[in-house]
């Protein structure tokens, strides 16, 4: 038994253990932006170069920004999808074309 007064439960030197939960990061999805100006096949080599596609999987993509006006091109943290970006926007204004790619948050 303990001589300290506060201690009237005996439960002296009893830790209890907590558990902190580790988050996930936020994700943020890369978005290629359908314009009239940058040629298909630039759009393609964007694709392969900096995300990695095969030429067939980055025509498909290609093909569904033609289409629809914009595509999730990947997911990413907002570290890695913002450096992507900022990539892709810089080659597109090296080549003198409009292309535009964003990122929101999933």
């Amino acid at each position: 038994m303990s001589d300290d007064p506060d201690d009237a439960d005996g439960d002296a030197g009893l830790a209890t253990k907590t558990r902190t939960r580790t988050q996930r990061p936020p994700l943020y999805k890369i978005l290629i932006l359908n314009d009239d100006y940058t040629p298909m096949e630039f759009v393609v080599h964007v694709l392969e170069r900096f995300f990695g596609l095969s030429h067939a999987q980055a025509f498909e993509l290609m093909l569904t920004v033609h289409k629809k006006g914009l595509a999730v091109v990947g997911v990413f943290s907002f570290e890695i999808a913002e450096t992507k970006v900022a990539q892709v926007m810089d080659f597109a204004r090296q080549h003198q074309h409009p292309l535009q790619c964003t990122m929101e948050k999933e």
